[in-house]
């Protein structure tokens, strides 16, 4: 299974979030600390917005933040969100499916199971368990500090 570019990005997003809770975060910062063009980014954290799994505040102090615990996403939902409308297989597509053994493959069946297999594993991921504890990952994405 292939994760898309955007999910990829939707989970920098959120581990950066998770990295930093206690303040708004800004979507220049992200684009820096987790090499994202903030186009994508701002793509992507307006989904996450509409699917609660970010808060977006705008203006001049604006930014954006977790819109639920970190214990609380489970990184299998925010996948089956963002990757669920991307056909696995072209016998999966509702469009431009030319595929003549649909009606009799059995391959898509398994490939439907792996699918859901995949996500019922992530669903045992939260958010906070790929942050917390993690040390390295927290200086990667900790913001910049003035140097003297």
């Amino acid at each position: 299974m292939r994760i898309t570019k955007r999910t990829n990005i939707a989970i920098r997003i959120l581990m950066f979030c998770a990295a930093n809770p206690e303040r708004l975060v800004t979507k220049s910062e992200i684009a820096e600390r987790c090499n994202a063009s903030e186009n994508h980014l701002a793509q992507v954290i307006n989904q996450l917005g509409q699917l609660g799994f970010l808060r977006t505040q705008r203006g001049r102090n604006g930014g954006l933040m977790l819109g639920r615990a970190a214990t609380e996403v489970r990184i299998g939902d925010v996948f089956r969100s963002l990757e669920a409308s991307v056909p696995l297989a072209e016998c999966f597509a509702d469009v431009d499916n030319t595929c003549p053994l649909v009606e009799a493959c059995r391959l898509r069946l398994a490939l439907a199971d792996a699918a859901e297999a995949f996500f019922a594993h992530l669903d045992e991921v939260t958010l906070d368990s790929l942050v917390c504890g993690n040390d390295r990952l927290l200086e990667i994405l900790a913001p910049a500090t003035c140097r003297s």
